[in-house]
């Protein structure tokens, strides 16, 4: 019996090899800056970004809450309601943007090689 194979395939983490792949988030020149959050079952939450880490768990603070239609459970409304400091589980969170302005940004699905 070999002992060179001993511990083969153990630890590591998920998938392959190679470096770290870098994120297409970037949630760093969000720091500090007033953001919009939507989140999965319909909630959309504005505060101050905190902190944030890879699995895109955040950290809002002075966060409100937009208020749904009573009517219309899929519209939000102007109102909103004061929450704090709260943390936003990664696994909820759909969209994050900036509550001022937009920036466009190169669609990373296409190809460097590829024009219209």
């Amino acid at each position: 019996m070999s002992s060179s194979g001993a511990g083969a395939g153990r630890g590591g983490g998920r998938g392959g090899g190679g470096g770290k792949k870098e994120s297409i988030l970037e949630l760093a020149k969000l720091v500090d800056q007033i953001v919009r959050v939507k989140c999965l079952g319909g909630r959309e939450l504005r505060g101050a970004l905190r902190g944030y880490d890879e699995l895109v768990n955040l950290v809002l603070d002075d966060c409100e809450e937009f208020i749904r239609d009573p009517d219309d459970p899929e519209r939000v409304t102007s109102e909103t309601r004061k929450l704090g400091l709260v943390v936003i589980r990664g696994t909820q969170v759909s969209l994050v943007s900036p509550e001022e302005g937009t920036e466009e940004i190169a669609n990373p699905f296409l190809g460097g090689d590829e024009e219209e």
